[in-house]
């Protein structure tokens, strides 16, 4: 099942999502390799700068989404002011579909 996470960063910490970026793209990186990983970006405000997250990862259960969530390195350094993980139903322009 697909699950979106929804990652909103706490204000004024960029500095924090930039400093970590580089473990976090390893991160993700590697749930890419294990397939686990379909679709990640960053969210921007309205001066193009980076202020959350879109993450969609495939996962058993919602539980199991949020263990992902909670082992992202944006998190563990306390970016994210808060974590939405919702059930995700890819409809259009799915890649197997």
């Amino acid at each position: 099942m697909l699950f979106a996470l929804l990652c909103k960063d706490k204000p004024g910490h960029l500095n924090v999502r930039m400093e970590t970026r580089p473990t976090h793209l390893e991160y993700l990186n590697g749930l890419n390799a294990e397939g686990t990983l379909k679709i990640a970006g960053p969210f921007l405000d309205d001066e193009g700068k980076a202020c959350g997250s879109l993450i969609i990862v495939e996962a058993e259960t919602k539980e199991a989404a949020r263990a992902l969530a909670d082992a992202d390195p944006y998190a563990k350094a306390g970016l994210f002011e808060s974590v939405d993980v919702k059930a995700y139903n890819w409809v259009f322009n799915k890649p197997e579909a």
